[in-house]
């Protein structure tokens, strides 16, 4: 007669223990830990850089390609309040993408990857938009280009900033368990 399986009995009833199981500790609850001041400084780093971006493209459009792109073409390589004004539009969109980071850092499981796919879809947006007015297509080809750089600039610097700015921790609950 064969010997039954460990724990079980021959009419296949589960045997009591002959020693007490100890109980299991819970697993600590790990919640990434976000320094904000490292998170934002960052993310102020990246609006600088993203302005400048959009900066040396346009000077780079304008005034080496000689494609008129945001003004007309006798306000030179330059161009008008425009340029300025799409400067600080970079800047402003690096600063909302570092707000979702933090955002995102805080609530959502995987939340570098929730981040990759909403700024993935941000810059499909912004290469599709000079495509949806009126314009030569030399200027709508470079406008999409430049939000092209400016987005994945965006998104690949927030992804170092929030890699530095954040460590896994354990979460300490009120009753003093992990």
């Amino acid at each position: 007669m064969a010997a039954p399986q460990r724990g079980w009995d021959r009419n296949f009833q589960e045997q009591q223990p002959t020693e007490p199981i100890p109980p299991v500790a819970p697993e600590p609850e790990e919640r990434p830990v976000v320094n904000a001041g490292r998170l934002w400084a960052g993310g102020f780093g990246t609006a600088v850089v993203a302005a400048l971006v959009a900066l040396v493209g346009i000077l780079l459009v304008r005034g080496v390609l000689g494609i008129h792109i945001l003004s007309p073409s006798d306000a030179g390589a330059y161009g008008d309040a425009t340029t300025t004004t799409y400067a600080f539009g970079a800047f402003a969109v690096a600063i909302l993408a570092t707000a979702a980071v933090h955002l995102l850092l805080l609530l959502m499981p995987r939340p570098m990857s929730f981040f990759n796919w909403i700024m993935l879809l941000v810059v499909a947006v912004g290469v599709l938009i000079p495509f949806t007015v009126s314009a030569e297509p030399a200027s709508q080809i470079a406008t999409a280009a430049i939000n092209l750089v400016i987005g994945m600039c965006i998104m690949s610097l927030l992804n170092s900033v929030a890699g530095i700015a954040t460590r896994v921790g354990r979460i300490v609950h009120e009753d003093g368990t992990l």
